[in-house]
């Protein structure tokens, strides 16, 4: 029936939409940092200069 035509593309539109709106939470949720279990002390060398 061509007059469904308009309402099939509408829920493909909002199908296509909430899978890449699924996706993108996703992603954004099971990112995680890398946490570093070595502190990184810096080593600063000092030169005290008597003239």
């Amino acid at each position: 029936m061509p007059q469904m035509a308009p309402m099939n593309w509408l829920i493909l539109y909002i199908f296509f939409i909430v899978i890449f709106m699924n996706s993108i939470i996703l992603n954004y949720f099971s990112f995680t940092y890398m946490k570093s279990s070595e502190k990184k002390s810096k080593y600063i060398f000092l030169l005290n200069w008597k003239w």
